[in-house]
């Protein structure tokens, strides 16, 4: 199981100069096998419809769509939580590195804030 953060797949829907790495990543497994966190849904929505529009983001929601979408509830609320203060995160990029360690995925991501952190690859 890998899970790609909002960062990939905004340079995947947008063709950013990040695409080709990401895509490649993407590509190499089945949907089912990509873990997104919900939190992933709303910045990817709301990113590519400020930079292609509402079509291009609806697209984009659908495509995530098929992946393995993780909500949150309290035990991943907490866990984020324990992460922010752990390793200084944000809100969000708490909630999506914890969605990854509750899923076992690795989790790519171009966000320095999450550099250094287990399971994380880097693009």
């Amino acid at each position: 199981m890998i899970s790609i953060d909002s960062y990939g797949w905004v340079e995947r829907f947008t063709n950013g100069p990040k695409a080709a790495a990401y895509n490649r990543i993407i590509d190499s497994v089945k949907p089912e096998e990509l873990v997104t966190s919900v939190v992933v849904l709303y910045e990817v929505y709301r990113k590519v419809k400020k930079a292609r529009g509402e079509e291009t983001a609806l697209e984009a929601v659908a495509a995530l769509s098929q992946t393995r979408v993780v909500v949150v509830d309290q035990t991943l609320s907490l866990e984020a939580a324990d992460y922010s203060l752990e390793h200084g995160l944000h809100m969000s990029d708490a909630l999506v590195y914890a969605t990854a360690r509750q899923t076992s995925s690795e989790l790519y991501t171009s966000d320095g804030d999450l550099q250094g952190l287990a399971s994380v690859t880097l693009i």
